[in-house]
């Protein structure tokens, strides 16, 4: 089941496309996090999706907010298509254990082995303030995200 508003987000860490440890909980009590779970680096949509959230980073990333990547992925596959895409956000890959940390905010495709178009808004408490999970070839509207934030007084 995807997480909803209110509940407490999973703490995990996995290593970004430079094979540096990154921890959710690190943020508490600093930053706000927007997850954004998406099934595969090179593919159509996700390179679509994370140009166009590349190309509108100053919204998503400030003092106030830290937007992370997170797919099934091996670091060094988000490596060559972080560098290929010019993404200068964490990457992060959940590929051991396969998919974990998609499974507990409950947005792995078990039948694909994937994860799913999931986001997440984490407050600097860890507890969700936004969630949504699309289809694994439905594309998100950035602008819901960009609300969500503005919910937290963040400007987006």
């Amino acid at each position: 089941m995807t997480l909803s508003p209110g509940d407490t987000a999973p703490d995990f860490e996995l290593n970004d496309q430079t094979r540096t440890p990154v921890r959710l909980s690190d943020f508490r009590g600093r930053k706000h996090v927007l997850l954004v779970f998406y099934p595969l680096a090179f593919s159509g949509v996700c390179t679509g999706e994370l140009c166009q959230l590349r190309d509108s980073i100053d919204h998503f990333r400030s003092d106030e907010v830290e937007t992370i990547g997170v797919s099934v992925d091996s670091a060094a596959a988000l490596k060559a298509w972080s560098e290929k895409e010019g993404f200068d956000f964490p990457l992060l890959s959940d590929f051991w254990p396969h998919g974990a940390v998609a499974s507990a905010y409950g947005v792995f495709d078990e039948a694909s082995g994937l994860a799913q178009r999931g986001t997440f808004l984490v407050d600097k408490a860890g507890v969700v303030r936004f969630s949504e999970r699309n289809p694994i070839p439905e594309a998100r509207d950035q602008q819901r995200w960009r609300a969500a934030l503005a919910e937290l007084g963040v400007d987006a």
